[in-house]
């Protein structure tokens, strides 16, 4: 799900699990509560929305400090915790330079009119009553077809969080939205790495997993659907009476074009045919950079500060938008804030977080303290229910402590694979719990890449749409759900027969 190319699959699968004996659950758990206290006190009484502007990333480094100290008590060397930070911090490559390439393709997106062209089509096609539902549904087509909720937040998302702005609804539901459809067609598409990585933890097939996880991720995706439906129908968005004025202001400010369409088409065409994401983002920014000066050659000398537009002042047009904050002024105020792109400066802060996230949890690793935790849910169930449960919190517990979807899938798939072989379970049992608690609820998670990515491409916090996200935390219920009642778990017995 992540375009992380820098880990190969089979760097990820055989990624160690560290194992310290001396270290008791007690131990293990210190830091964790330490963290979360910590970032309790900083968030609520503190500095509230504006904590991930600095001191959150603060709070995780304290986090990992307090880490280091029970490692160090625990004969664990400095050198050992370092060099897992640093494995930590390696994985992350392939996020950081995509968050940047998102920063630099939005700022070309918006100079070009790619944006506002998609705002201003959506608005006239997308009726404000199914906008939810609708957002949901574009969301999965195009995350089936990339196997990329990222690439799909980067694109689609951006353009109807755009949309939401103009109609006037809230942007928390819209970002809710757009995750829930997302990431349903991230776990379901067979280009995705998650749900490659999934089945080959549990020891089952592709195919086989992707199948059977259709009967716990239709059911909740319909349920998501649903409630966006009702949610539609009781909406009343402002922006609505406003929406001839809002269109011709966007007329007036950009040339709006449907060849400019092509530049986006390309970019999931690419995907689609498995061109690395930087490579297909970073051609997105430079066809947006060419779109610019055909389409809108007047916005580039604005943003370039030149007087008149010659190949210095284009070539610091585009440049400008690229690396640093740009905005495009319109004759309506409420489009002010919407029409404004960071480029690739704006991504720092959400780099900075990652960053201070992967030292908390290359630390955790370091000390055992991931292991021992995942070993003490483990031993706490011993019927199939319990098994299922102890797998859901585990992969909650690593998106929480190691703060990386991956570790969520790996730790935990390995960790249980034996058990769930023990209790007569068929491996896709596993490799589908992975990914309904593993993969889905990792956006949920301010500090976790997938959380801090998607808040910082959307530009709506987590705090804000945690409670829309429906599907996101709706799936780990569902798969405790058909656990419970003993629906479609498959035996270990009727997988050797084929049945």
């Amino acid at each position: 799900m992540q375009d992380q190319d820098n880990l190969s699959e089979i760097e990820i699968e055989d990624q160690k699990i560290i194992d310290n004996k001396e270290l008791s659950i007690w131990e293990a758990l210190i830091p964790v509560l330490a963290l979360v206290a910590m970032l309790f006190f900083n968030v609520f009484y503190a500095f509230g929305d504006d904590a991930l502007s600095g001191s959150n990333q603060f709070i995780l480094l304290l986090g990992a400090a307090v880490a280091a100290i029970v490692g160090y008590f625990n004969k664990v060397s400095y050198k050992r915790m370092i060099e897992e930070v640093s494995e930590n911090l390696k994985s992350t490559t392939g996020a950081i330079l995509i968050l940047l390439m998102v920063g630099a393709l939005a700022g070309t997106w918006l100079i070009s009119g790619i944006i506002p062209t998609m705002i201003y089509y959506g608005m006239q096609i997308l009726n404000p009553t199914i906008f939810l539902a609708s957002c949901v549904i574009i969301c999965a087509i195009i995350s089936i077809a990339t196997g990329s909720s990222w690439t799909t937040s980067a694109t689609v998302g951006i353009a109807l969080i755009g949309i939401a702005e103009a109609l006037g609804i809230s942007l928390g539901m819209t970002a809710g939205a757009v995750l829930s459809g997302a990431y349903f067609g991230d776990k379901l598409s067979p280009m995705s790495d998650t749900t490659n990585l999934a089945p080959a933890m549990a020891g089952t097939d592709l195919f086989t997993h992707i199948k059977y996880m259709t009967i716990t991720t239709v059911p909740t995706i319909i349920v998501t659907l649903i409630i966006f439906i009702i949610i539609g129908l009781n909406l009343d968005p402002t922006g609505t009476a406003d929406t001839a004025s809002i269109l011709a202001s966007i007329d007036n400010s950009f040339t709006i074009s449907p060849w400019l369409f092509l530049v986006p088409i390309i970019v999931i065409v690419l995907i689609v045919r498995k061109t690395p994401p930087l490579i297909a983002l970073l051609t997105g920014t430079l066809l947006g950079a060419v779109a610019a000066l055909i389409f809108q050659p007047t916005i580039v000398q604005a943003v370039s500060g030149g007087d008149s537009l010659n190949f210095i002042n284009g070539y610091k047009g585009i440049m400008n938008a690229i690396t640093v904050d740009t905005a495009v002024a319109t004759d309506n105020e409420s489009l002010n804030d919407l029409f404004s792109a960071g480029g690739m400066s704006g991504m720092l802060g959400t780099i900075w977080l990652i960053v201070c996230a992967m030292v908390f949890g290359g630390i955790m690793d370091a000390i055992g303290a991931l292991a021992r935790i995942s070993k003490a849910l483990l031993s706490l169930f011993h019927t199939t229910f319990g098994l299922f449960a102890s797998t859901v919190t585990s992969c909650l517990a690593l998106n929480l402590t190691a703060s990386d979807q991956y570790l969520a899938i790996v730790v935990p798939g390995k960790m249980y694979s034996k058990a769930f072989e023990e209790k007569g379970l068929a491996p896709e049992n596993l490799s589908r719990t992975l990914e309904d608690s593993g993969t889905v609820t990792s956006v949920l998670i301010p500090w976790n890449t997938c959380g801090a990515y998607q808040s910082g491409v959307l530009g709506v916090s987590v705090a804000d749409y945690f409670v829309y996200a429906i599907f996101n935390w709706l799936s780990p219920f569902t798969t405790l759900l058909f656990a419970a009642f003993n629906i479609k778990i498959r035996q270990l017995k009727d997988a050797k027969k084929g049945g």
